[in-house]
This record gives C-alpha cells, sequence and structure tokens, in this order.
C-alpha cells in the first residue's frame, strides 16, 4: 500500500493574524513590558515590536516615535487606585490609600511610569507630564480630598485642612522617597508617615 505524500503531512493550522484594537492593545501591553524591565533609555520601537509578535512597520504605522508610543501606553495602562476607603477613622482610611498607592507604584504599569519620570531629560518629561497628572496626580488628591473631608464631617479633621497644600503632602512625599531615597515604601514605613506627618498636620488643634 502507497500512502501518500500528502495524507503523511500534518495538518497546519493558520495563526490568526491580528488586526485593530487586539494588535493595538498587543503592542501597548509590550511597551508597557519593556519600560518596566528595560526602562526608558533600554525601550526600542524594535524591541516592542518583537514583544508584541508583529513587525516594526506595524508599531511605526501607529506610532511614528517613541515618546508618542509611550504616552499612549501610560494613558491605557496607568495604575488605578480604587475608591476613597471608607473604615471609619481618618487614619485608618489615610493608611489603607496609601497601601493601595503603593501597590499601583510596584505593578507592572507602576514601574513603567517611575521610569518614564526618574529617566526621561526634561524636555522629553514634559511630553508625559499631562497623562501623568490627569491618570495618576489628580486621582489621588481627589481620593484624598474625600477622605479628609469625609475626617472633617467626622470632627475628626481641624476644618481648614480641606486645601492643596495638605492635598498634596502624600502624593508628593511618596514620590519624593521613591525616587530620592529608593523607598520600597513598607506598612511600617506608611504607618510612620501617616502618624508622624499626617494625624498632627490633621488633627483639631494642629498646625
Amino acid at each position: 500500500m502507497v500512502t501518500s505524500r500528502w495524507a503523511a503531512s500534518p495538518a497546519r493550522t493558520a495563526t490568526p493574524r491580528r488586526r485593530g484594537a487586539v494588535l493595538e492593545r498587543a503592542i501597548l501591553d509590550a511597551a508597557l513590558e519593556q519600560l518596566s524591565t528595560v526602562g526608558w533609555k533600554g525601550l526600542t520601537m524594535e524591541g516592542v515590536a518583537a514583544g508584541a509578535q508583529t513587525g516594526k512597520a506595524a508599531v511605526y504605522r501607529r506610532w511614528p516615535s517613541k515618546e508618542e508610543l509611550v504616552a499612549d501606553a501610560l494613558q491605557a495602562g496607568l495604575p488605578r487606585v480604587d475608591g476613597a476607603p471608607d473604615l471609619g477613622s481618618v487614619r485608618e482610611d489615610l493608611l489603607a490609600l496609601c497601601r493601595q498607592a503603593r501597590d499601583a507604584m510596584y505593578s507592572r504599569p507602576g514601574f513603567a511610569l517611575r521610569a518614564v519620570i526618574h529617566e526621561c531629560d526634561p524636555s522629553q518629561a514634559e511630553r508625559f507630564h499631562g497623562v501623568i497628572f490627569e491618570g495618576v496626580v489628580e486621582p489621588m488628591i481627589q481620593l484624598l480630598r474625600e477622605v479628609i473631608v469625609r475626617g472633617i464631617e467626622r470632627g475628626e479633621v481641624r476644618p481648614d485642612a480641606a486645601n492643596g497644600y495638605v492635598f498634596d503632602a502624600v502624593p508628593a512625599m511618596m514620590m519624593y522617597r521613591s525616587k530620592m531615597c529608593t523607598s520600597e515604601w513598607s506598612d511600617q514605613d506608611l504607618e510612620e508617615m501617616i502618624d508622624q506627618l499626617m494625624v498632627p498636620l490633621l488633627r483639631p488643634g494642629g498646625p
């Protein structure tokens, strides 16, 4: 019996070709992965294309420059902090909120964001200012506002504490210590910041 050479060949399964939003999502995910592993300086359009398992042309066709690609990748994948916690006291609410922010900072998108903040020169960083401010800073400040206003309503917080300087204190401290002191922000670090900085700052009769 003679077996046909066609019958002897294993059947081939065609790999579906990704297009549109599916391909764009894969490219953005690959850009975040590169940022979180090799950083801003190590990221290349070729590396992103390889990570997304597509060709360079598919990347350049959508994003002519590295800056444009990274801006869209950050916007799509920035770490989000959930709604303001309500645990019954301003101290516990602030601790829970800071833990959420810490966990977001050390997620893959969080590492990508920090790579941009830490490695870009001032002219490059300006390109991402709006994305970072609108996607990270403003939402965090809004959640802090909710926690502090709720504390005022409970009588735990002095009435004049609902101001921009107070709202800036936590994100400014966390970003400064992360960048300049390479702080990992353990639970103990967060508790010390809340107990030594925020609670005295907020309590009635405080500064």
